[in-house]
């Protein structure tokens, strides 16, 4: 009988074990993790520690799902790959043999070297452990520190918002997440974090963390000297994939562990899915690494189609991310690039308001449409993606905006002035 394992029980690995049961229900499938004994939603545990949801909500699946479907979870960790003999070591229990290995270990915080990083109080955003910690350290906290800017650094910053600690945001950038979002969209989100009662501090870089006499964090200090008493530092520099386990293996990393587009290893019965996996693009500049949950989703159904025999490789599909900067909604679908690109145009539009804006995209030499962010808007998943599948051109898109709105009736004014603002703007 072939014995599938798989490390890691996040959104990938679950999902890759879940579709292998039904391609071959005669398998024997295994999910390791040390961290949780279920599979547990990542994006939830923010609104678990504001209140809002319990933690067992934040399982999609009921307990027994996984003796129903003779999927054996293993709560350990392996801390050793030995691909010659197709074996994995843990922490507490027996090694375990295997056929076929799926590495699904999903991401880690970076941390940069600072001094003081790994004092107590000092923490990322990621997993169970930090959410733990977030409350041991909420408890007494007045003040905290959030380190960088980005979708994990505003998510912590409403969580501690929500206690009533008072929050100083760190980013090094001249707006936030301006690598990613482009000015108009950063400005809005610089107002709206500042209208909340937060301190957002821009072009300003961490030094150095400094204990206090208990040993836990107590102050930090900025380049430009100033130092600020806190209580909590959260370290939200972005994630990187977390490979620790397999550096030292014949397994080949870079960034991530190197996979071809069925998700295979350089070992033949090795393979890698989601936030760790690095799709090798040959004559491309830089590999693909995709780091969001639906995308890990997808990697996990391909990889189970390519462990069972399939020929397969995998679609990346259309780029689409959301998330909300506190209350303020935002989605990308497509090429958005925050700095303007030659050969595409850019048009902005931004309500009188500054709570809600939205950008279109276009080549400006055939006028098919690229992408759009939104703001304080939401759009249709469903219509977004056919406009860029169907390569509409910018005109179609300008004309047919309404369509795409969840609530047209409110917004068709916006509609409206957006496409008159849009066409000058092309003019």
């Amino acid at each position: 009988m072939t014995h599938v394992v798989i490390i890691g029980n996040g959104v990938a690995g679950i999902t890759a074990a879940r579709a292998l049961r039904v391609r071959e229900p005669a398998w024997a499938i295994t999910v390791i993790s040390g961290e949780s004994a279920y599979h547990y939603s990542r994006p939830a545990l923010m609104y678990v520690f504001m209140g809002h949801m319990r933690y067992q909500d934040c399982k999609p699946y009921e307990d027994d799902l996984w003796e129903r479907e003779n999927i054996t979870l293993v709560r350990d960790w392996v801390v050793a790959i030995d691909a010659e003999r197709s074996t994995l070591a843990l922490h507490h229990g027996a090694p375990i043999a295997y056929d076929k290995l799926l590495i699904a270990t999903g991401s880690k915080s970076n941390r940069f070297g600072w001094p003081g990083q790994d004092l107590p109080g000092v923490q990322g955003l990621y997993d169970l452990m930090d959410l733990k910690a977030l409350y041991e350290a909420s408890e007494t906290a007045r003040h905290a520190t959030i380190v960088g800017g980005g979708l994990i650094g505003i998510e912590l910053a409403e969580m501690l918002h929500s206690r009533n600690i008072h929050v100083t945001l760190l980013v090094r950038e001249k707006s936030y997440w301006s690598n990613i979002l482009p000015p108009g969209e950063s400005a809005l989100v610089n107002e709206h974090i500042r209208e909340h009662g937060m301190d957002l501090r821009l072009e300003t870089e961490l030094e150095e963390i400094l204990p206090g006499r208990d040993g836990r964090v107590a102050r930090v200090r900025t380049k430009d000297g100033t130092e600020i008493d806190t209580q909590i530092v959260g370290l939200t520099a972005g994630v990187s994939p977390n490979i620790d386990l397999v550096r030292d293996t014949a397994i080949r990393t870079n960034r991530g562990v190197l996979v071809d587009w069925s998700l295979r290893t350089n070992i033949e019965n090795i393979y890698a899915a989601g936030d760790c996996a690095e799709i090798v693009r040959e004559g491309e500049e830089r590999n693909l690494l995709q780091q969001v949950w639906y995308t890990g989703k997808m990697q996990g159904e391909t990889v189970a189609r390519a462990m069972a025999g399939e020929d397969v490789s995998y679609d990346p599909g259309i780029w689409y991310n959301s998330a909300k900067f506190l209350d303020l909604e935002y989605q990308t679908y497509g090429q958005v690039p925050a700095r303007a690109v030659d050969g595409q145009t850019q048009l902005w539009w931004q309500h009188r308001n500054g709570k809600r804006g939205v950008r279109l995209v276009y080549d400006t030499k055939t006028k098919h449409f690229l992408g759009l962010n939104t703001i304080g808007i939401r759009y249709r998943h469903r219509v977004c993606e056919s406009w860029l599948r169907e390569q509409r051109d910018i005109e179609f898109v300008i004309a047919n905006l309404g369509t795409a709105n969840f609530d047209t009736e409110f917004f068709a004014r916006d509609e409206r002035e957006m496409a008159v603002s849009f066409r000058e703007q092309m003019a």
